[in-house]
């Protein structure tokens, strides 16, 4: 049996930064992962850092190679019928985004920890959590073959929308809201220079795409796809010729390169309300899910265990639980309008394949002609955007 303040289910994003935040006010934590380390440095996921996520980062000291190699970005490109219009986020907003894999971040996360020499537990299966109506909840798991049992004060639950961790609070204490899309995105990573310096969202009669990059030699695309499509039903050649038609523009072309990774995305919506129950807490996508069009979900995650690790803080140093008894009412304020934003972002490029007579189409043309033609509509985007 282990004895720790914090038991942490989940080694993502979320998982990982409360630790180390735990960590720097003297609070002790273990954290235990179902898949092993490779899997979770290489997992391709976000790349799109808000400005606020940056500072947080740097400022727990995690930032010195995002900010070596992270590429900020003052603005961002709109594409419909043909024309490109800049979103100038820094002129709009004073703020940058970073593009930074979220894979890098938790490379960065977990060699902090292991630096430490602090626990970390990889391919722990047949993950349980228990009591956490008491005081004493506890995390079992099996490691190595052994049985291992993990007592603490209380339980992060950073294990996914899949994890185990949501399913543990109580059902009549819960609620969940949710909306599936009636589409889904095809993504690459392609050994190729980006083909502009910043992000392009492209809406097109045939259907949305992203042109996104994660370094100076690898770029990251998006077309839009059918909800149920399998990878083997997108060659290589039909997506790069879907890209050049969704991304076009007069004077602009796009650079290919060796695709080395493929992978269809599902779009939904999903909030867990509340992320809370007696000593258990959801953050990062336990307990909220946003269409990747936004751009927010690492973001949040992020943004979730930043509170959480302040309620901690305050429990350990005034035996006060104001802050963590506030916990989900803090996040989901964040969270409601990050999901307000996706959502807006997704109905505003995305074809609906149930628009047979077209209007939704053109109230989404009329809608984009608004943005590029008001400074005070591209602020409001920028706004959302940045964070």
């Amino acid at each position: 049996m282990t004895r720790t303040q914090v038991a942490i289910v989940g080694a993502g994003p979320a998982g990982l930064m409360l630790a180390h935040l735990l960590h720097r006010e003297g609070i002790e934590s273990v954290v235990v992962e179902q898949k092993s380390q490779a899997y979770i440095e290489q997992r391709v996921r976000a790349g799109v850092l808000e400005h606020g996520t940056v500072e947080l980062l740097t400022g727990a000291g995690i930032g010195d190679r995002l900010l070596r190699e992270g590429l900020p970005h003052h603005g961002f490109e709109l594409r419909f019928e043909g024309e490109t219009h800049r979103i100038d986020l820094t002129g709009l907003t004073g703020r940058t985004i970073t593009v930074y894999g979220q894979q890098e971040v938790v490379k960065d996360l977990v060699a902090a920890r292991q630096a430490l020499g602090a626990p970390i537990h990889f391919e722990v299966m047949e993950v349980g959590v228990h009591d956490i109506g008491t005081d004493r909840p506890f995390v079992t798991g099996v490691h190595d073959g052994i049985p291992i049992r993990i007592e603490a004060d209380f339980v992060a639950g950073c294990d996914g929308f899949h994890g185990i961790c949501r399913a543990a609070l109580p059902a009549t204490e819960g609620r969940q809201f949710e909306r599936e899309y009636p589409f889904g995105w095809v993504g690459i990573l392609a050994e190729a220079p980006p083909s502009s310096p910043e992000l392009i969202y492209a809406r097109h009669e045939r259907g949305f795409a992203l042109h996104s990059m994660r370094s100076a030699t690898v770029t990251r695309l998006y077309v839009q796809c059918g909800p149920h499509d399998r990878v083997e039903q997108w060659p290589d050649q039909r997506v790069w010729d879907e890209l050049h038609l969704r991304l076009g523009a007069p004077g602009w072309s796009l650079t290919e390169g060796p695709i080395f990774e493929k992978s269809i995305t599902g779009m939904r919506s999903f909030v867990m309300e509340p992320m809370q129950s007696g000593r258990l807490f959801l953050a990062g996508d336990a307990a909220h899910i946003v269409p990747p069009t936004g751009a927010k979900g690492l973001n949040l995650a992020l943004a979730d265990v930043a509170v959480l690790a302040r309620g901690l803080v305050e429990w350990y140093r005034a035996g006060s639980r104001h802050q963590l008894d506030q916990y989900s009412a803090t996040c989901l304020r964040r969270v409601w309008r990050a999901e307000d934003f996706s959502a807006q972002m997704t109905g505003l490029l995305h074809r609906y394949p149930d628009d047979s007579g077209g209007f939704a189409a053109r109230l989404q043309l009329a809608r984009l002609r608004v943005i590029v033609g008001s400074r005070a509509a591209q602020t409001a985007l920028a706004e959302g955007y940045v964070g």
